[in-house]
């Protein structure tokens, strides 16, 4: 029997959010590295594996039955959160997907969310869109972390869910939506990296708009917009290092 798994830092820190004795789906699990890594560790913890294409459903079957985990991690084919009963976790991983992509699992799969208490999301791009669907949608932002591995920057997101009282729409404004408003507060150089590329990225991107034959004001707009708060913060690096 394998006693150990190796994750990434990725997933590492992904899950260190979990908490202790959790019961968790991880969606879009692959090879079901992650709910077997922490179930190795927690005894009290289980985990449901959702995967909805075969082959990887198939390598993940393998993994849990490599590490003789089949009596704690069940892992499950299908799409999103329909892997899921109503009320069957308290916690839920969606890793390594783009955010709009994260954001339609958890619209889609609303009815499946009463009993969760916490929403870990490790999305590759459009962050901001998991952000504002956590905040419009009962769950507060209580950590965000930003690192780099292997020449690609990931962000972490961690919701939780809200007490009533606070449960208020929130008052972030667009431009902390867009970087994170706890990156924001607590930047480190990974984070400054990833804004001067993407600010590179965006100047490219506007130049190539102007150009068009048809000109798309709004999204000109934005575009200008947002390099505008990606200059401002950069302006703050100097401040921190």
């Amino acid at each position: 029997m394998k006693h150990t798994i190796k994750l990434s830092r990725r997933l590492t820190n992904v899950a260190s959010f979990l908490s202790p004795g959790s019961l968790f789906a991880d969606i879009g699990s692959d090879h079901a590295y992650l709910p077997c890594y922490i179930c190795l560790q927690d005894n009290e913890a289980r985990a449901i594996a959702g995967e909805i294409n075969e082959g990887p459903y198939l390598s993940a079957c393998k993994t849990v039955e490599s590490y003789q985990l089949t009596n704690v991690v069940d892992v499950r084919l299908g799409d999103g959160l329909e892997v899921l009963n109503k009320n069957e976790v308290t916690e839920i991983v969606i890793a390594g997907m783009g955010g709009s992509l994260i954001k339609s699992i958890l619209d889609d799969g609303r009815d499946k969310l009463l009993n969760v208490k916490r929403i870990i999301v490790q999305p590759n791009i459009e962050e901001q869109n998991v952000r504002s669907w956590l905040l419009s949608n009962g769950f507060k932002l209580t950590n965000e972390i930003i690192l780099e591995e292997n020449n690609h920057i990931y962000e972490i997101i961690v919701g939780d869910k809200a007490d009533e009282i606070n449960s208020s729409k929130s008052t972030l404004e667009e431009k902390q939506l867009f970087f994170g408003p706890l990156l924001m507060s607590n930047p480190n150089p990974v984070f400054y990296k990833k804004w001067r590329s993407e600010h590179s990225k965006r100047a490219a991107t506007l130049e190539q708009i102007k150009k068009a034959n048809t000109l798309h004001k709004e999204k000109i707009r934005q575009f200008e917009m947002e390099l505008d708060w990606i200059e401002e913060v950069l302006q703050n690096e100097k401040k921190y290092y």
